[in-house]
C-alpha cells in the first residue's frame, strides 16, 4: 500500500507465452524513429527509454509513466502496440528484470547520489552497514508502517534508515515535516511522531522549511508520486525502488537476513 497525491496507472494486459524470452537491448532511437503505435504512446505521456527482444516476433520498449515501470510490446506487423506483463508457462514475468535495468537501473543510480547530499534524518546508528533512503511524510501512514517493520533490522545495529522528509500528503505536511528537521534529535522527533503520534515543540524555521521543500522537490523531479518510495542496494551494488509499504519478502531484500527476535 501506498499514499498517492497523484498518480496514472496504466492499461494492464498479460501475455502468456510458453517460449522463454531473449532479452537484448538495442540502442535506443530517437523519438522520430520509434514505430507509430509507440510514438503514439509517447504523445499519451509514456517516456520511452529503451528496446529490447521478445518472442513469438514481438518487439518489447522499456518504458515509464509518471514514476512507474511498464513494459509495451510491439507486435510483428508493426501496427500495434499492447501494454502488460509478459508471462511464460510457469507463470514468471519475464520481462521484469530486463525493465528494472533498462529503466530504473541507470535513474536510481543517479538518485541515490543525490539523496546522500539531502538533509535526511537518520534512523539508526550512523555506522549501521547497510543503509536505506525512503521519501516519508509526517502525515503517511504507510510510512509510518515501514518505521515499524524495520524496528528489528535497525534495532540490532545492521541498517541505518535515511528519512528525506517531504511534505505532500495534507496542509500540514510541509509544517510536521520542518518541525522534525529542526528538532535538537531528528531522529528521535522522528521516532516520537511514528511511536504516538507526538510533534516536537519547536516549530520548524527558514532553514527547515527550505529543506523540506529541497525534499519534495527532489521526490517530483524524480517522478515519484507515493510514500514511502524506498530505495536499496542489492549484494551487487546495484539499486533498487519500491514504492508503497513492503510485503514481508520485499521487506527482507530491502532489510537483509532478517534478525533473531
Amino acid at each position: 500500500m501506498s499514499a498517492f497525491y497523484t498518480f496514472m496507472t496504466p492499461l494492464r494486459l498479460t501475455l502468456t507465452l510458453g517460449a522463454s524470452l531473449t532479452l537484448a537491448t538495442s540502442l535506443q532511437a530517437t523519438a522520430s524513429e520509434w514505430p507509430d503505435p509507440i510514438q503514439q504512446l509517447e504523445q499519451q505521456g509514456f517516456t520511452i527509454l529503451g528496446e529490447f527482444n521478445a518472442p513469438d516476433g514481438l518487439t518489447g520498449y522499456a518504458a515509464s509513466a509518471r514514476g512507474q515501470t511498464v513494459a509495451a510490446y510491439l507486435t510483428s506487423g508493426g501496427e500495434h502496440a499492447v501494454i502488460g506483463t509478459l508471462i511464460n508457462a510457469e507463470g514468471q514475468d519475464v520481462s521484469a528484470e530486463r525493465l528494472e535495468q533498462i529503466v530504473n537501473g541507470p535513474r536510481n543510480a543517479e538518485l541515490w547520489q543525490e539523496m546522500s547530499g539531502q538533509h535526511w534524518v537518520r534512523d539508526g546508528d550512523k555506522d549501521a552497514p547497510r543503509i536505506v533512503y525512503t521519501f516519508s511524510d509526517p502525515n503517511c501512514p504507510y510510512c509510518r508502517q515501514l518505521w515499524e517493520d524495520a524496528q528489528p533490522w535497525v534495532e540490532s545495529g545492521e541498517v541505518q534508515i535515511r528519512h528525506l522528509i517531504v511534505g505532500i500528503l495534507k496542509a500540514d505536511s510541509p509544517e510536521k515535516a520542518a518541525a522534525i528537521l529542526n528538532a535538537d534529535d531528528p531522529g528521535e522527533a522522528l521516532a516520537e511522531h511514528y511511536r504516538n503520534g507526538a510533534m516536537p515543540e519547536n516549530q520548524g524555521d527558514d532553514q527547515s522549511e527550505q529543506w523540506v521543500n529541497e525534499n519534495t522537490q527532489l521526490m517530483r523531479d524524480s517522478e515519484l508520486f507515493a510514500t514511502p518510495a524506498t530505495f536499496y542496494q542489492d549484494d551487487n551494488g546495484d539499486v533498487h525502488s519500491l514504492m508503497g509499504a513492503p510485503s514481508q519478502n520485499k521487506l527482507k531484500a530491502i532489510m537483509g537476513e532478517p534478525v533473531d527476535s
